[in-house]
Protein backbone atom coordinates (compact mmCIF):
# COMPACT_ATOMS: atom_id res chain seq x y z
CA UNK A 1 0.00 0.00 0.00
CA UNK A 2 1.30 3.30 -1.06
CA UNK A 3 1.62 5.88 1.38
CA UNK A 4 -0.21 9.03 0.94
CA UNK A 5 1.55 12.06 -0.11
CA UNK A 6 1.87 14.85 2.48
CA UNK A 7 -0.53 18.24 1.28
CA UNK A 8 2.30 20.55 -0.59
CA UNK A 9 2.88 23.29 2.23
CA UNK A 10 0.98 26.76 0.65
CA UNK A 11 2.65 30.00 1.15
CA UNK A 12 -0.10 32.69 2.29
CA UNK A 13 0.00 36.85 2.86
CA UNK A 14 -2.59 38.87 4.16
CA UNK A 15 -3.72 42.23 5.66
CA UNK A 16 -5.53 43.95 8.61
CA UNK A 17 -8.79 45.44 7.91
CA UNK A 18 -11.47 47.15 9.99
CA UNK A 19 -11.66 44.74 12.85
CA UNK A 20 -10.41 41.79 10.79
CA UNK A 21 -8.12 40.17 8.31
CA UNK A 22 -7.64 39.24 5.14
CA UNK A 23 -5.42 36.05 3.92
CA UNK A 24 -5.13 35.14 0.21
CA UNK A 25 -4.16 32.13 -0.37
CA UNK A 26 -2.94 31.34 -4.37
CA UNK A 27 -6.42 30.53 -5.18
CA UNK A 28 -8.88 32.21 -3.19
CA UNK A 29 -8.85 35.37 -0.72
CA UNK A 30 -10.98 35.54 2.65
CA UNK A 31 -11.36 38.20 4.92
CA UNK A 32 -12.65 38.09 8.50
CA UNK A 33 -14.26 40.09 10.68
CA UNK A 34 -15.34 40.32 14.39
CA UNK A 35 -18.96 41.67 14.70
CA UNK A 36 -19.82 43.87 17.68
CA UNK A 37 -22.30 40.76 18.70
CA UNK A 38 -18.54 39.29 19.18
CA UNK A 39 -19.72 36.30 15.92
CA UNK A 40 -17.12 36.21 13.44
CA UNK A 41 -18.18 36.75 9.90
CA UNK A 42 -15.75 35.47 7.07
CA UNK A 43 -16.43 35.55 3.25
CA UNK A 44 -14.24 33.71 0.23
CA UNK A 45 -13.86 34.12 -3.48
CA UNK A 46 -11.77 32.83 -5.36
CA UNK A 47 -8.46 34.61 -6.97
CA UNK A 48 -6.52 34.09 -10.15
CA UNK A 49 -2.92 35.57 -10.36
CA UNK A 50 -2.27 37.70 -12.98
CA UNK A 51 0.68 35.77 -13.92
CA UNK A 52 -2.10 32.59 -14.47
CA UNK A 53 -4.14 34.90 -16.75
CA UNK A 54 -0.92 35.77 -18.99
CA UNK A 55 2.74 34.34 -18.43
CA UNK A 56 4.48 37.25 -19.11
CA UNK A 57 3.37 38.95 -15.87
CA UNK A 58 4.98 36.93 -13.66
CA UNK A 59 7.92 37.15 -15.09
CA UNK A 60 10.87 39.04 -12.74
CA UNK A 61 10.90 42.83 -12.25
CA UNK A 62 7.33 42.67 -14.39
CA UNK A 63 5.90 40.96 -11.66
CA UNK A 64 6.78 43.24 -8.56
CA UNK A 65 5.07 46.05 -10.41
CA UNK A 66 1.89 43.82 -11.30
CA UNK A 67 1.70 42.66 -8.11
CA UNK A 68 1.83 46.34 -6.42
CA UNK A 69 -1.09 46.83 -8.42
CA UNK A 70 -2.92 43.72 -8.26
CA UNK A 71 -2.72 44.49 -4.07
CA UNK A 72 -3.58 47.98 -4.36
CA UNK A 73 -6.70 47.16 -5.70
CA UNK A 74 -7.45 44.05 -4.30
CA UNK A 75 -6.61 46.04 -0.59
CA UNK A 76 -9.04 48.98 -1.43
CA UNK A 77 -12.17 45.92 -2.26
CA UNK A 78 -11.45 44.05 0.98
CA UNK A 79 -11.72 47.12 3.00
CA UNK A 80 -14.94 48.06 1.37
CA UNK A 81 -16.15 43.96 1.75
CA UNK A 82 -14.84 44.07 5.04
CA UNK A 83 -16.47 47.68 6.57
CA UNK A 84 -19.96 45.34 4.45
CA UNK A 85 -19.52 42.56 6.59
CA UNK A 86 -19.20 44.58 9.77
CA UNK A 87 -22.78 46.09 9.40
CA UNK A 88 -21.28 49.21 10.50
CA UNK A 89 -23.73 50.78 7.42
CA UNK A 90 -26.77 49.15 8.53
CA UNK A 91 -27.22 51.83 10.88
CA UNK A 92 -29.61 54.59 9.82
CA UNK A 93 -27.32 57.17 7.50
CA UNK A 94 -27.50 60.39 7.84
CA UNK A 95 -29.22 63.83 6.54
CA UNK A 96 -26.30 64.20 4.46
CA UNK A 97 -25.64 60.44 3.14
CA UNK A 98 -29.59 59.99 2.25
CA UNK A 99 -28.99 63.88 0.35
CA UNK A 100 -25.77 62.41 -1.42
CA UNK A 101 -27.41 59.12 -2.31
CA UNK A 102 -30.77 60.82 -3.66
CA UNK A 103 -28.11 62.73 -6.01
CA UNK A 104 -25.56 60.23 -6.78
CA UNK A 105 -27.73 57.73 -7.17
CA UNK A 106 -26.88 53.75 -6.41
CA UNK A 107 -23.43 54.04 -7.43
CA UNK A 108 -22.69 56.26 -4.72
CA UNK A 109 -20.60 54.06 -2.76
CA UNK A 110 -18.19 53.36 -5.62
CA UNK A 111 -18.40 56.95 -6.57
CA UNK A 112 -17.04 57.82 -2.48
CA UNK A 113 -14.42 55.27 -2.71
CA UNK A 114 -13.49 56.54 -6.15
CA UNK A 115 -12.91 59.84 -4.53
CA UNK A 116 -11.37 58.35 -1.67
CA UNK A 117 -8.71 56.75 -3.39
CA UNK A 118 -7.84 59.82 -5.69
CA UNK A 119 -7.64 61.96 -2.60
CA UNK A 120 -5.51 59.39 -1.10
CA UNK A 121 -3.15 59.20 -4.72
CA UNK A 122 -2.86 62.57 -4.33
CA UNK A 123 -1.88 63.06 -0.70
CA UNK A 124 0.84 60.06 -1.43
CA UNK A 125 2.22 62.32 -4.85
CA UNK A 126 2.63 65.41 -2.26
CA UNK A 127 3.92 64.11 1.07
CA UNK A 128 6.09 61.35 -1.06
CA UNK A 129 7.27 63.03 -4.16
CA UNK A 130 6.21 67.01 -4.32
CA UNK A 131 7.42 67.32 -0.59
CA UNK A 132 10.90 65.69 -0.72
CA UNK A 133 11.74 66.89 -4.50
CA UNK A 134 10.95 70.78 -3.58
CA UNK A 135 13.14 70.10 -0.31
CA UNK A 136 16.23 68.95 -3.11
CA UNK A 137 15.36 72.09 -5.33
CA UNK A 138 16.52 73.96 -2.48
CA UNK A 139 19.29 72.36 -1.73
CA UNK A 140 20.36 72.29 -5.34
CA UNK A 141 20.47 76.36 -4.97
CA UNK A 142 23.04 75.68 -2.37
CA UNK A 143 25.25 73.23 -4.45
CA UNK A 144 24.50 74.43 -7.74
CA UNK A 145 27.66 72.70 -9.55
CA UNK A 146 26.18 69.55 -9.40
CA UNK A 147 28.62 67.78 -8.14
CA UNK A 148 26.99 66.53 -4.72
CA UNK A 149 23.93 65.04 -6.68
CA UNK A 150 23.98 61.95 -4.68
CA UNK A 151 23.97 64.10 -1.16
CA UNK A 152 20.77 65.89 -2.83
CA UNK A 153 19.57 62.72 -3.63
CA UNK A 154 20.04 61.12 -0.67
CA UNK A 155 19.01 63.96 1.85
CA UNK A 156 15.41 64.60 -0.21
CA UNK A 157 15.55 59.93 -0.29
CA UNK A 158 15.92 60.49 4.33
CA UNK A 159 13.61 63.12 4.23
CA UNK A 160 11.40 60.96 2.40
CA UNK A 161 11.47 58.09 4.92
CA UNK A 162 11.36 60.25 7.57
CA UNK A 163 7.44 61.62 6.21
CA UNK A 164 6.52 58.02 6.05
CA UNK A 165 7.42 57.42 10.04
CA UNK A 166 5.55 60.78 10.73
CA UNK A 167 3.36 59.72 8.77
CA UNK A 168 2.73 56.31 10.33
CA UNK A 169 3.05 57.30 13.74
CA UNK A 170 0.14 60.56 13.16
CA UNK A 171 -1.73 57.61 12.28
CA UNK A 172 -1.16 55.80 15.08
CA UNK A 173 -3.56 58.28 16.86
CA UNK A 174 -6.18 57.10 15.94
CA UNK A 175 -7.78 54.61 18.07
CA UNK A 176 -9.63 52.59 15.09
CA UNK A 177 -5.84 52.55 13.32
CA UNK A 178 -4.46 51.60 16.75
CA UNK A 179 -6.80 48.26 16.37
CA UNK A 180 -6.00 47.80 13.01
CA UNK A 181 -2.69 47.59 13.79
CA UNK A 182 -3.19 44.78 16.52
CA UNK A 183 -5.10 42.81 13.90
CA UNK A 184 -2.44 43.84 11.58
CA UNK A 185 -0.17 41.88 14.41
CA UNK A 186 -2.59 39.20 14.52
CA UNK A 187 -1.84 38.27 11.24
CA UNK A 188 1.07 38.07 11.19
CA UNK A 189 1.10 35.86 13.80
CA UNK A 190 -1.23 33.46 12.20
CA UNK A 191 1.15 33.45 8.86
CA UNK A 192 4.02 32.07 11.24
CA UNK A 193 2.03 29.46 13.32
CA UNK A 194 1.14 28.02 8.98
CA UNK A 195 4.79 28.35 8.63
CA UNK A 196 5.71 26.22 11.39
CA UNK A 197 3.47 24.10 10.45
CA UNK A 198 1.90 23.94 13.87
CA UNK A 199 -1.76 23.13 14.34
CA UNK A 200 -3.48 27.22 14.88
CA UNK A 201 -4.79 27.74 17.88
CA UNK A 202 -4.56 31.02 19.45
CA UNK A 203 -2.06 29.81 22.43
CA UNK A 204 0.07 28.62 19.63
CA UNK A 205 0.12 31.83 17.06
CA UNK A 206 0.59 34.01 20.57
CA UNK A 207 4.18 32.99 21.14
CA UNK A 208 5.12 34.34 17.80
CA UNK A 209 6.73 37.77 17.15
CA UNK A 210 4.35 40.69 15.29
CA UNK A 211 7.37 41.10 13.06
CA UNK A 212 7.94 39.28 9.48
CA UNK A 213 9.82 39.99 6.85
CA UNK A 214 6.98 39.31 4.10
CA UNK A 215 5.45 42.43 5.50
CA UNK A 216 4.27 45.18 3.18
CA UNK A 217 5.81 47.38 5.77
CA UNK A 218 9.30 46.43 4.87
CA UNK A 219 8.29 46.57 1.00
CA UNK A 220 7.52 49.85 1.53
CA UNK A 221 10.85 51.03 3.41
CA UNK A 222 12.70 48.84 0.74
CA UNK A 223 11.04 51.17 -2.30
CA UNK A 224 11.93 53.83 -0.44
CA UNK A 225 15.89 52.72 0.12
CA UNK A 226 16.25 51.59 -3.87
CA UNK A 227 14.44 55.03 -4.80
CA UNK A 228 16.94 56.84 -3.71
CA UNK A 229 19.78 54.50 -5.29
CA UNK A 230 17.76 54.50 -9.16
CA UNK A 231 16.76 58.18 -9.03
CA UNK A 232 20.79 58.97 -8.36
CA UNK A 233 22.06 56.48 -11.19
CA UNK A 234 19.46 57.27 -13.57
CA UNK A 235 17.28 59.99 -12.72
CA UNK A 236 16.49 63.93 -14.08
CA UNK A 237 19.31 65.13 -12.08
CA UNK A 238 18.52 69.31 -13.44
CA UNK A 239 17.22 71.96 -11.49
CA UNK A 240 13.77 72.44 -13.34
CA UNK A 241 11.54 71.31 -9.81
CA UNK A 242 8.57 69.81 -12.73
CA UNK A 243 10.98 67.46 -14.70
CA UNK A 244 12.49 66.09 -11.38
CA UNK A 245 8.85 65.42 -10.08
CA UNK A 246 8.24 63.58 -13.01
CA UNK A 247 11.42 61.82 -13.68
CA UNK A 248 10.88 60.35 -10.28
CA UNK A 249 7.47 59.09 -10.24
CA UNK A 250 8.22 57.56 -14.22
CA UNK A 251 10.72 55.57 -12.60
CA UNK A 252 7.98 54.43 -9.83
CA UNK A 253 7.28 51.12 -11.35
CA UNK A 254 11.64 50.09 -12.30
CA UNK A 255 12.05 50.90 -8.42
CA UNK A 256 8.26 48.65 -7.29
CA UNK A 257 9.66 45.89 -9.72
CA UNK A 258 13.46 45.62 -8.65
CA UNK A 259 12.30 46.09 -4.66
CA UNK A 260 10.21 43.23 -4.97
CA UNK A 261 12.53 40.69 -6.40
CA UNK A 262 15.06 41.69 -3.71
CA UNK A 263 12.49 41.35 -0.97
CA UNK A 264 11.77 38.29 -2.20
CA UNK A 265 15.25 37.24 -1.77
CA UNK A 266 15.56 38.69 1.50
CA UNK A 267 12.23 36.81 3.12
CA UNK A 268 13.59 33.24 2.26
CA UNK A 269 17.08 33.49 3.26
CA UNK A 270 18.24 33.17 6.71
CA UNK A 271 21.98 34.16 6.30
CA UNK A 272 23.81 36.88 7.96
CA UNK A 273 24.13 39.20 5.24
CA UNK A 274 20.02 38.89 4.02
CA UNK A 275 18.80 39.19 8.00
CA UNK A 276 21.16 42.50 8.37
CA UNK A 277 19.41 43.54 4.54
CA UNK A 278 16.25 43.28 5.72
CA UNK A 279 16.49 44.07 9.13
CA UNK A 280 15.05 47.63 9.44
CA UNK A 281 12.24 47.10 7.20
CA UNK A 282 11.52 44.78 9.72
CA UNK A 283 11.97 46.77 12.56
CA UNK A 284 9.33 49.85 10.81
CA UNK A 285 6.66 47.41 11.21
CA UNK A 286 7.18 47.72 15.46
CA UNK A 287 5.09 51.25 14.23
CA UNK A 288 2.54 49.24 12.16
CA UNK A 289 1.67 46.35 14.33
CA UNK A 290 0.57 45.89 18.17
CA UNK A 291 0.40 42.97 20.24
CA UNK A 292 -3.10 41.35 19.64
CA UNK A 293 -5.57 39.97 22.14
CA UNK A 294 -6.58 36.21 22.15
CA UNK A 295 -10.02 37.82 20.06
CA UNK A 296 -8.03 39.12 17.14
CA UNK A 297 -5.74 35.84 17.14
CA UNK A 298 -8.92 33.83 16.38
CA UNK A 299 -10.27 35.98 13.37
CA UNK A 300 -6.72 35.75 11.86
CA UNK A 301 -6.92 31.83 12.16
CA UNK A 302 -10.41 31.84 10.73
CA UNK A 303 -9.21 33.72 7.67
CA UNK A 304 -6.17 31.61 7.40
CA UNK A 305 -8.14 28.29 7.54
CA UNK A 306 -10.91 29.68 5.23
CA UNK A 307 -8.46 30.58 2.64
CA UNK A 308 -6.69 27.60 2.70
CA UNK A 309 -9.44 24.85 2.95
CA UNK A 310 -13.17 26.52 2.10
CA UNK A 311 -15.77 27.88 3.75
CA UNK A 312 -17.19 26.25 7.00
CA UNK A 313 -19.98 23.78 5.65
CA UNK A 314 -21.88 23.74 8.79
CA UNK A 315 -21.90 27.78 9.78
CA UNK A 316 -25.15 29.75 9.40
CA UNK A 317 -24.82 32.01 6.41
CA UNK A 318 -26.12 35.47 5.63
CA UNK A 319 -28.18 36.24 2.79
CA UNK A 320 -25.37 37.56 1.23
CA UNK A 321 -23.10 33.80 1.82
CA UNK A 322 -21.28 35.05 4.49
CA UNK A 323 -20.58 32.68 7.12
CA UNK A 324 -21.22 33.42 10.88
CA UNK A 325 -18.75 31.50 13.34
CA UNK A 326 -19.30 31.96 17.19
CA UNK A 327 -16.25 30.05 17.21
CA UNK A 328 -12.65 29.77 15.20
CA UNK A 329 -13.05 26.17 15.58
CA UNK A 330 -15.77 25.69 13.50
CA UNK A 331 -13.16 27.27 10.71
CA UNK A 332 -10.94 24.18 11.17
CA UNK A 333 -11.67 21.76 7.87
CA UNK A 334 -11.34 19.11 11.00
CA UNK A 335 -14.69 20.68 12.38
CA UNK A 336 -17.76 18.76 13.35
CA UNK A 337 -20.79 20.02 15.42
CA UNK A 338 -20.40 17.20 17.46
CA UNK A 339 -17.39 17.69 18.34
CA UNK A 340 -18.15 20.80 20.15
CA UNK A 341 -21.16 19.48 21.97
CA UNK A 342 -18.66 16.90 23.31
CA UNK A 343 -16.72 19.76 24.68
CA UNK A 344 -19.09 21.36 26.66
CA UNK A 345 -20.48 18.26 27.90
CA UNK A 346 -17.46 17.86 29.37
CA UNK A 347 -17.00 21.20 31.15
CA UNK A 348 -20.33 21.08 32.44
CA UNK A 349 -19.50 17.98 34.07
CA UNK A 350 -16.14 19.24 35.65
Amino acid sequence: MKDKKKPKFTDIGGQAVLEGVMMKAPDAVAVAVRRPDKTIVVHRAKYTAPSKKHKWLGWPFVRGVVNMGSMLSLGMKTLQKSTNMLGVLDEEPSRFEKWLADKLGKGVDKIVMGTAVTLAVILSIVLFFAIPEGFARLLKGVWADGSLNWLVNLLSGVLRIMILIGYIMVCALVPDVRRTFQYHGAEHKAVYNHEAKKPLTPETAQQFSTLHPRCGTSFLLLVFVISIILFTLVGYQGNVYLWRLLSRLALLPVVAGVSYEILKLLAHSNGTLARALRWPGVQLQRLTTRKPDDGMVEVAIVSMNVALHGMPKHAEKTSEGWAILKSYRESDPDYTPDADAESAGDQEAV
